[in-house]
C-alpha cells in the first residue's frame, strides 16, 4: 500500500511534465497504480469490512486460541510470543506457510483480549494504599539494599515513605505506625496486594484471613484491611507511581548514608516536597488536596500501638529463650518457665509474670545467641570459673576500673579470695547502674581501700545524692504554695429548709463516726467528685 510521500512523489513527478508510462517506469509501479495517485490526492483508507483470507494459516487459527487461552494461566514472562507460536505450529503442526499470517491473527487476538477499565475517583480520607520498593544505599559497611515502606493517599497523592531492616510483619506494622502518626490521620481503607505477612491465606475473589496483628492494628486504628486481586497490582496505581518516584528521584543518586535513620530522614523530607508538587491532571499540588484527605480521615488513637508479633517459648538450662532462629538470654529466677516473647523490629522483649523481665537488641542473624552478662550475676559466685572462660563475660566491655579493682584484690587478698570480692562488686551492678557503680569504684581505688562494703556504701551514698538533686523545674514547683481548702463555702450548695435550718448538715452532725477534720472531709470530697461524671471543678 502506497504512502502519502509517495503520492505526492507521483504527483510532483507528473507536474514536472513526466507521462504516466514515464512515471510508472521510474518508481517502478503500474500505470493503473500512478493514475489513482493523479486521482486522488491521498490514499484511500483501508474500508475492508473482513479479514484478510489465509487459506493456508486457516486451520491452524483453532490450535493457536488454544495456545493463547493456556497463556493466561502462565507467567507473564512466559508466555508465548508470535515467534514462539510460529516455530511450534511448524515443528508439532507441521505448519507450511509464511509468519506474517500468524503475526497479524495474534495482533487482532490480543488486542481483542486487552483489559479495559472504567475510570475512579476516591474521595478525601478514603483509602491508602502500601506497598514495598527496594533501593540501594551506600552505608559505611558498604552496599546495602533496603526494603522501603510506602504508603500513599489515593485521592491527594501525598506519600509516606519508611527504610525498613526486613518485610516482615512487625516492620510492616512498625511502618504503618509511624506512617498515622506522620500524617495525623488514619485512612478508612488501606489496600495492600496479597503479601503473606498481612494476609496470611487468600480465599475466593477478595475473601482474606489476615494475620492476627494485621488485624489487631486494623481494629487499634478503625480502618479496614483491603486487597487487590491477586497478580493486579493495578488496582492501587498511586503507591505504584510512587515506588518508581523511590526509584528515579528520592534514591537517585545513590544515597551515602550513616545508618536506616538517616535515611529515613531524606526520606521524610522526599515526602514532604512532594507536597508542593501536582499531579496528573491536577491544578491543586498535592499539599492543598492533602489537607482534604486529612480532614476527612479518622482520628489517631490516644495510645500507641505495640508494633510486635508474638511468640512463646520455654526458658532452657542455659537461661535463653528461643525466637526468630536466635536465644535470648533472661534473668535466672526464671530458668525452666514459660514465656512470651515479643519481637518488634528493633529488639526483643521478654515478658513473665505480666512484666517485661528482658530486653535485647532484635538480631536479624541465625543460630545466634544474644546474652545480657548482668542475667547471669546470680550464679557466677557459684561458677567463679566462668568469670574467665564464658564468653559472655570475657566479652563484657566494662570500664578499664574493673580491671585495676580485680588486680589490686587479687594482690592483697590472693587470686581465690580476690576473684570472689570483685564477682560480689559485679553483682552490684544488679542493684546500682553502671555510672553509679563505676564512680564508687573510681573513689575507693582512690582512696586506697576498695572492698565490696566500702564500695557499696560509696554507690548508696551516690544513689541519694543523685535523687536528692532537684531540677530548675522541681524548684520551681517547690515555691508554689496552695491554699488551704474552705469547706464553708460548699455549704452554700446544701439544701435549706424555710426555717433556715440545714437538715442535712444537722442530720450529718448527729451521725457518729462521720470524719469531722477538714483534710479528711476535704479528700473524701475529692474521691465523690472524681467518681461521678457530670462534676465539674471550678
Amino acid at each position: 500500500m502506497l504512502t502519502v510521500d509517495r503520492f505526492a512523489l507521483i504527483r510532483q513527478r507528473y507536474r514536472d511534465g513526466l507521462t504516466v508510462r514515464q512515471i510508472a517506469a521510474e518508481l517502478g509501479h503500474s500505470p493503473k497504480t500512478i493514475l489513482k495517485a493523479l486521482a486522488n490526492p491521498e490514499p484511500p483508507p483501508d474500508t475492508r469490512s473482513t479479514p484478510r483470507p489465509a487459506p493456508v494459516f486457516g486451520p491452524f487459527e483453532a490450535i493457536v486460541d488454544a495456545i493463547l487461552d493456556a497463556d493466561e494461566h502462565a507467567p507473564r514472562k512466559q508466555r508465548h510470543t508470535a515467534t514462539q507460536i510460529f516455530r511450534r505450529l511448524v515443528q508439532e503442526h507441521h505448519y507450511t506457510g509464511s509468519y506474517h499470517p500468524v503475526q497479524r491473527y495474534l495482533k487482532d487476538q490480543r488486542r481483542d483480549r486487552r483489559e479495559t477499565f472504567v475510570p475512579l475517583d476516591h474521595a478525601p480520607g478514603q483509602r491508602c494504599e502500601a506497598d514495598f520498593g527496594h533501593i540501594h544505599v551506600d552505608i559505611p559497611e558498604g552496599r546495602l539494599l533496603v526494603p522501603v515502606l510506602i504508603l500513599t493517599w489515593s485521592y491527594s497523592n501525598a506519600p509516606f515513605a519508611i527504610a525498613l531492616p526486613t518485610e516482615r510483619t512487625e516492620a510492616i506494622l512498625h511502618g504503618m505506625a509511624e506512617a498515622f502518626g506522620f500524617f495525623g490521620g488514619v485512612p478508612r481503607e488501606v489496600w495492600w496486594d496479597n503479601p503473606a505477612t498481612v494476609a496470611i491465606h487468600v480465599g475466593r475473589g477478595r475473601e482474606r484471613t489476615l494475620h492476627p496483628r494485621y488485624a489487631a492494628l486494623c481494629s487499634h486504628y478503625s480502618f479496614a484491611g483491603r486487597f487487590c486481586l491477586p497478580a493486579t497490582p493495578r488496582e492501587k496505581p498511586r503507591v505504584e507511581n510512587r515506588v518508581k518516584d523511590l526509584e528515579r528521584m528520592w534514591a537517585t543518586p545513590v544515597p551515602q548514608v550513616k545508618d536506616l535513620a538517616a535515611l529515613n530522614e531524606h526520606l521524610r523530607r522526599c515526602c514532604l516536597q512532594a507536597r508542593e508538587r501536582t499531579c496528573g491532571t491536577n491544578t491543586e499540588t498535592v499539599g492543598v488536596r492533602f489537607t482534604r484527605d486529612l480532614a476527612a480521615a479518622g482520628p489517631l488513637s490516644l495510645r500507641p500501638f505495640e508494633a510486635c508479633v508474638f511468640g512463646t517459648g520455654v526458658v532452657d538450662k542455659y537461661q535463653t529463650v528461643a525466637f526468630d532462629g536466635n536465644r535470648y538470654s533472661v534473668p535466672r529466677r526464671y530458668a525452666f518457665r514459660s514465656v512470651t516473647v515479643k519481637g518488634f523490629v528493633d529488639r526483643v522483649e521478654i515478658v513473665a509474670d505480666h512484666q517485661a523481665v528482658a530486653s535485647h537488641v532484635r538480631s536479624y542473624g541465625s543460630h545466634q545467641r544474644v546474652l545480657n552478662p548482668l542475667h547471669f550475676l546470680a550464679i557466677l559466685e557459684q561458677k567463679p570459673a566462668t568469670l574467665d572462660h564464658a564468653p559472655v563475660y570475657r566479652d563484657w566491655a566494662l570500664p578499664a576500673v574493673f580491671t585495676a579493682l580485680r588486680t589490686d584484690l587479687e594482690r592483697r587478698l590472693g587470686p581465690r579470695a580476690g576473684v570472689r570480692q570483685y564477682i560480689q562488686v559485679l553483682q552490684l551492678l544488679a542493684r546500682f547502674s553502671l555510672d553509679h557503680v563505676t564512680q564508687a569504684v573510681t573513689v575507693r581505688l582512690a582512696r586506697g581501700d576498695p572492698t565490696v562494703a566500702s564500695i557499696t556504701t560509696t554507690a548508696e551514698r551516690l544513689v541519694q545524692t543523685s535523687d536528692t538533686a532537684m531540677s530548675p523545674r522541681d524548684a520551681r514547683l517547690s515555691q508554689v504554695t496552695v491554699p488551704r481548702p474552705d469547706l464553708a463555702r460548699f455549704d452554700r450548695l446544701l439544701p435549706r429548709s424555710p426555717e433556715g435550718i440545714d437538715h442535712d448538715r444537722s442530720k450529718h452532725d448527729a451521725v457518729e463516726g462521720e470524719p469531722q477534720d477538714p483534710q479528711v472531709a476535704d479528700g473524701a470530697g475529692r474521691v465523690r467528685e472524681a467518681g461521678s461524671g457530670g462534676s465539674q471543678s471550678r
